[in-house]
């Protein structure tokens, strides 16, 4: 009996605890997303843009449905078979190369789709002259000023494209279903060796084949869980590259923990490695930057966007891809010359932006499921728990009848929550525990309770790593955190969380907080990550969205009341 059921709305549910579920597993990932991982059926869905990123790692139809047959219960619904074939020609169709006369150009294997591109209003802009005519076709299709048929092909079209939209080009055919397979190659960049130096440490099988597979790709984007090693997989980039390298990062923490972990694992020396933040602007051969400073507006304009061609990178490595904000989408745009590597936990962006890395980063080159690494013992097993509480009667009133855009505040942020989070902390009163939250004046009533010290925007970079620092020491054992910690802080040492409110319901958010407890204990101890909601409320409901990408990932979360955690009972 095999295990997978194939749908016709592109469902794929797989029998998890069927004898063959690893192999089928591993055959469908390449195309098909995971959406739910609960206890005993895993369900996938089948996207275009998953598609797509099979074709561009080289995956073709025919592997495609050969698996999905193998692997299938019951017969494969004829109709999907022709969807999946039809929507990976799609890719491939047109041709970003380079021509030898005319540089950066648009080729179509099939003109009628080229037709159907000049014309449209968003891509007409982004392309110069045609260079080849269908016949019976005015010269003047698209922006064209004549016709070269010395440079005609027998099935192909071409169009020369300006090389500063490569990007915006790739973006606007995404959006218009013909995603374009970029073959014009990359710029070799300024040349600086980089080693990996592993006298006291191995890289792991996995960080190895991610490296690898992106730099063979050229450009690309590596999804690994929290806590397996993604700044190892950049430096193992970069020792591929040996070029001169821009690292983008979500804040100066970051910065200063990539720095270091260059400076462990490779042949780096400090003289080699700059940080350009809100305090530096140091420009060197590695170049640590962050977002914010590189988004900051200054009379209309982002000036520090110039730190892109400042040097002639040869790899730009974005950390947290997913967080990329819309200024650097922009400039990114420009930058398809340069290889490019994304790093992320996860895709899922809010904004629904997720065709934005496929087109301007690349399409996923290597992925791994949360549950898997854990399986595999390279990330921590951990216990997911729901604690309910309710609001007090004059909480519930003034609830009812507080501004819909204040309401999720309110009962986030309620009192009835701190003797809560006190009691769950004073039972990990000997493991390093993180309270985790978004409202500030909650986590400062939260602070003074624990008697921890509290980490938000407002606190110094210097106090801010001196309280990490302790933290991994274990000089504290509970620290009160905002939404700062989120990303890209290294907190190996963090067995428990606890968190009390977030920004709305964010899956991504959900995700990295969990992930601050992933790296793997000493004898396999099981993390717990607590998330405090208040019942009946808004802080509900968006708990619920929250949860369902760790949900996707085959997390499930237990449900105990309130009452229960403060009689003193056994969760």
């Amino acid at each position: 009996m095999s295990c997978l059921i194939v749908q016709s709305d592109k469902t794929l549910l797989l029998e998890a605890d069927h004898e063959r579920a690893a192999e089928c597993r591993r055959a469908i990932a390449p195309f098909a997303e995971l959406e739910r991982a609960p206890e005993h059926v895993h369900t996938y869905r089948i996207t275009p843009l998953a598609l797509w990123n099979a074709r561009a790692a080289g995956h073709d139809a025919e592997q495609v449905i050969d698996a999905l047959i193998t692997f299938s219960r019951f017969p494969v619904p004829h109709s999907l078979l022709v969807d999946i074939t039809e929507t990976m020609d799609r890719y491939g169709r047109l041709r970003l190369e380079q021509h030898p006369t005319h540089g950066l150009v648009l080729r179509s294997l099939d003109q009628a789709v080229l037709e159907e591109v000049v014309r449209s209003r968003t891509i007409a802009p982004m392309l110069g002259q045609r260079l080849s005519t269908a016949p019976g076709h005015s010269d003047e299709a698209g922006n064209g000023a004549g016709s070269d048929d010395s440079d005609s092909d027998s099935d192909s079209d071409t169009v020369v494209v300006h090389p500063s939209e490569r990007g915006n080009l790739k973006q606007a055919l995404l959006t218009l279903g013909w995603p374009a397979e970029d073959l014009a190659g990359y710029v070799d960049g300024e040349a600086h060796p980089i080693e990996l130096d592993t006298r006291d440490w191995e890289l792991r099988p996995y960080q190895r084949a991610a490296a690898e597979s992106s730099y063979a790709g050229g450009s690309g984007v590596v999804v690994l869980p929290c806590g397996a090693g993604k700044t190892v997989v950049g430096a193992a980039t970069m020792a591929l590259a040996k070029s001169t390298t821009l690292i983008l990062v979500t804040s100066t923490v970051a910065v200063h923990q990539w720095r270091d972990e260059l400076l462990a694992r490779t042949s780096l020396t400090e003289d080699e490695i700059g940080e350009y933040s809100g305090t530096r602007k140091e420009i060197r051969p590695v170049t640590i930057a962050t977002y914010q400073v590189l988004s900051a507006k200054r009379n209309g304009s982002h000036p520090h966007l110039e730190l892109f061609d400042a040097r002639d990178w040869g790899l730009i490595v974005y950390d947290e891809v997913h967080l990329l904000p819309a200024p650097i989408f922009r400039r990114t745009a420009q930058l398809q010359a340069r290889r490019r590597l994304g790093l992320t936990a996860t895709l899922i962006r809010e904004d629904g932006r997720e065709g934005d890395v496929f087109s301007l980063i690349g399409p996923k080159r290597y992925d791994v499921p949360w549950r898997q690494m854990e399986e595999e013992g390279w990330i921590a097993p951990a216990d997911c728990v729901e604690v309910r509480t309710d609001l007090t009667q004059s909480e519930r009133r003034a609830y009812a009848t507080a501004e819909p855009q204040d309401r999720y505040r309110f009962c986030a942020a309620s009192a009835t929550k701190t003797q809560l989070v006190t009691e769950l902390a004073s039972r990990h009163t000997a493991e390093p525990t993180l309270v985790i939250g978004t409202y500030l004046d909650q986590l400062e009533e939260l602070a003074t309770a624990l008697d921890a010290p509290l980490v938000t925007g407002d606190t110094t970079v210097r106090r801010r790593e001196q309280l990490f620092a302790e933290f991994r020491s274990g000089a504290i054992h509970t620290l009160v955190v905002s939404k700062v910690a989120n990303f890209s802080v290294d907190l190996p040492q963090a067995r428990v969380a606890i968190q009390v409110s977030g920004s709305f319901g964010s899956r991504q958010e959900e995700a990295q907080r969990l992930g601050r407890l992933l790296r793997p204990k000493e004898n396999g101890h099981t993390a717990r990550f607590y998330a405090v909601v208040a019942r009946d409320t808004q802080d509900q409901d968006y708990a619920a969205h929250r949860q369902r990408f760790l949900a996707e990932q085959g997390y499930a979360y237990r449900i105990v009341d309130a009452t229960d955690v403060l009689a003193g009972h056994e969760l």
